[in-house]
């Protein structure tokens, strides 16, 4: 169950992260996923390496607003160094 809400968080994050970057982003349904996940884990590496999560919390409160900003990290990265999307 943990992966079927893991790809439905990923496809709001790739979702929302598409419509805020700005120009058109062509992806499909399994790219947005992907792109939701992959932001996820690269805020969540980024954010842990600066901060913890208070107490023994394994998620950080504002988890989804870094999802998204590292969503647009990669897209970012993506289109201007690789080329890509």
């Amino acid at each position: 169950m943990r992966f079927v809400w893991m790809a439905i968080v990923g496809l709001i994050v790739g979702i929302i992260a598409r419509y805020i970057y700005p120009g058109a982003v062509h992806l499909g349904w399994i790219a947005s996923i992907l792109l939701g996940i992959g932001g996820s884990f690269l805020a969540g590496t980024i954010g842990g390496l600066i901060h913890r999560p208070a107490g023994d919390n394994a998620i950080h409160p504002a988890g989804f607003v870094y999802s998204i900003i590292g969503a647009l990290l990669i897209i970012f990265v993506a289109r201007n160094v690789l080329h890509m999307v």
